[in-house]
């Protein structure tokens, strides 16, 4: 099950987190993010190498601000403390699993 991420542990749980953390950047209207939620779900009960996390926008405004997601549902890998790869819209499992080995695979630069 993907983990709820909010203002008061987003740092603890993405930005220092050891290993890559993939973050869902939703809200309950959003109609695109609904689709995308059970896909969300099933990567993170998959063992794929990422901490799968949701973040509500609607409920940390900041956060979404820092990261310029203007549009959702927006995904960005995080590895390191920093994203490493974003994509924005609805994604089918297969094109999300390709962004996930690309950070995985990929040489840090």
């Amino acid at each position: 099950m993907a983990l709820h991420v909010n203002m008061n542990n987003f740092e603890e749980e993405v930005l220092k987190s050891s290993e890559p953390v993939l973050v869902d950047f939703y809200a309950d209207w959003c109609g695109p993010c609904q689709m995308l939620a059970p896909i969300i779900e099933d990567i993170s009960d998959s063992d794929v190498g990422v901490k799968v996390c949701k973040l509500n926008v609607d409920n940390a405004v900041p956060l979404a601000m820092k990261y310029n997601v203007s549009s959702i549902p927006a995904i960005i890998i995080f590895k390191d403390g920093k994203p490493a790869a974003r994509t924005v819209g609805y994604q089918e499992k297969a094109e999300l699993m390709q962004l996930i080995e690309g950070v995985l695979n990929g040489s840090d630069n």
